[in-house]
């Protein structure tokens, strides 16, 4: 109420001014001497009606409005003064249409902010996706620019993948082969694949890679993106060429003993061998040829399973002391027909570790073996085992005084069918023996194998086996 009443005094006010104002005006336009006293007073008696007018209508309106905006129905308009009425029903019909757009408008507001966080969330999911996918994905936009480059774009490409959204093409992809490709995939405005092998770099450092390229065509058919996905060849071509020398190898090394035995069962087919001295000859190449393909067979088998997971082990407390021995014991008549000599030197402590007994035993007879291939006649072969409390594991070495293995060698040394090629007429192997114990060693029980040899003046090799257990392969069902 003192809110109203102070408006209207200011009106009124106002309405005396402008009165007075026109008053003077009138009477100077007609040359008018009415005297100042009675201008005055007449625009304050033009300015009091008027304010009494106007606040008539503004509590008319007022009352009005109050009742439109709670009601905004008919029953306003009937409520307003005839002479208003009019003017309300056009008001009240403004009123409405205003609220329903409002209405309408809020709802379009709710749709877009739930397409929006929708859209925000399928954004966010689709760049998690690309930030852990194995391939290489660029989207570059149909003014060249680069729209995504997710991390293995970045490690392919050699950028960084964060700054390089909104840089142009020429930035990011400096071989020209692969932009020739995306300029030429977009340039035929057409949704159609194209794939090409290519190399990433130059020299040594050139990675072999299969690019994909596609494009992406907006509701009036132009081409509004361009995607390349990039495939590293770089891994699955190393592993083609390990399958491909390993099948060369396997079959080399199945071959040898096979032609062996066919030669010896050919003759003895023949009738070649005429004295009873001759075939038991044959029969003898024929048994050791088979055994060693037997060996050669197994190795192989005992390599797959432990590579697979799926090696079946009895996991025991096992004494390596006396795995040793028995291994020393097996060796030596081999030994002794070389004039070499062979012994234990097991320190006196504990050297009990958790480990399949059998599979050790195949590690030292297999270390012991090559020791005594490749050391001379006369030669000395010494087996040592010791534990080691601070890194809780047993430590077994093969020390021999043999031919020694070329520093070029001893990092491959333990390679599947690798064999020092200026030893391959010293003594035959088919180069499995030393990457099975390595599986066994490192693989089954967790421990580690190694090298230490000098050209010339002898080998050791060595492993440790950890004391405490450790979980083994399981087998596959």
């Amino acid at each position: 109420m003192f809110q109203t009443l102070t408006r209207t005094m200011l009106s009124a006010t106002a309405f005396t001014a402008a009165a007075v104002a026109g008053g003077c005006l009138v009477s100077w336009l007609l040359g008018s001497a009415m005297p100042w006293p009675s201008l005055v007073g007449a625009g304050i008696a033009a300015g009091t009606m008027a304010a009494v007018a106007l606040a008539v209508v503004a509590r008319s309106s007022g009352a009005f409005r109050a009742r439109l905006e709670s009601t905004r129905t008919a029953e306003a308009v009937a409520s307003a003064p005839r002479w208003l009425r009019p003017t309300a029903r056009t008001l009240v019909g403004c009123l409405e249409r205003m609220a329903v757009r409002e209405d309408a408008w809020k709802t379009r507001e709710r749709d877009l902010e739930i397409r929006a966080r929708v859209a925000e969330s399928g954004r966010e999911q689709a760049e998690a996706v690309l930030a852990v996918m194995d391939e290489a994905v660029l989207v570059v936009n149909e003014f060249q620019e680069v729209v995504v480059c997710n991390a293995a774009a970045g490690r392919l490409l050699s950028c960084d993948s964060e700054a390089a959204p909104g840089r142009p093409l020429s930035d990011i992809v400096q071989d020209s082969t692969l932009r020739r490709i995306i300029v030429e995939t977009m340039d035929a405005q057409s949704t159609g694949v194209r794939q090409a092998e290519l190399m990433l770099g130059e020299g040594a450092d050139a990675i072999a890679c299969e690019a994909t390229v596609g494009c992406i065509l907006d509701q009036k058919d132009r081409v509004s993106a361009a995607v390349a996905v990039l495939h590293d060849l770089t891994r699955e071509r190393e592993i083609a060429q390990m399958k491909s020398e390993f099948v060369s190898k396997a079959s080399h090394e199945l071959r040898t003993p096979l032609s062996s035995m066919r030669a010896c069962v050919e003759m003895l087919v023949d009738g070649e061998a005429q004295d009873e001295g001759t075939r038991e000859d044959f029969y003898g190449i024929i048994q050791t040829e088979t055994e060693r393909l037997a060996r050669l067979v197994d190795n192989m088998l005992n390599i797959s399973r432990i590579e697979a997971g799926i090696i079946e082990i009895d996991r025991t407390r096992v004494d390596l002391g006396s795995v040793l021995e028995q291994a020393v014991r097996t060796i030596e008549p081999q030994a002794s027909e070389k004039g070499q000599t062979l012994h234990a030197d097991l320190s006196p402590v504990d050297l009990n570790v958790s480990g399949d007994c059998d599979m050790l035993l195949q590690v030292v007879v297999n270390l012991l073996s090559n020791a005594v291939k490749y050391t001379p006649e006369g030669g000395r072969i010494v087996v040592t085992a010791d534990s080691d409390n601070l890194a809780r594991c047993v430590h077994v070495g093969v020390q021999d005084t043999g031919l020694g293995i070329p520093p070029a060698d001893v990092d491959r040394i333990f390679e599947k069918f690798y064999r020092v090629e200026n030893y391959k007429r010293v003594a035959k192997g088919t180069g499995l023996g030393l990457n099975l114990c390595r599986h066994i060693v490192e693989t089954v029980h967790g421990g580690q194998i190694g090298l230490e040899s000098t050209l010339g003046m002898g080998s050791r090799f060595w492993f440790t086996v950890p004391m405490g257990r450790v979980e083994a392969p399981r087998v596959a069902a």
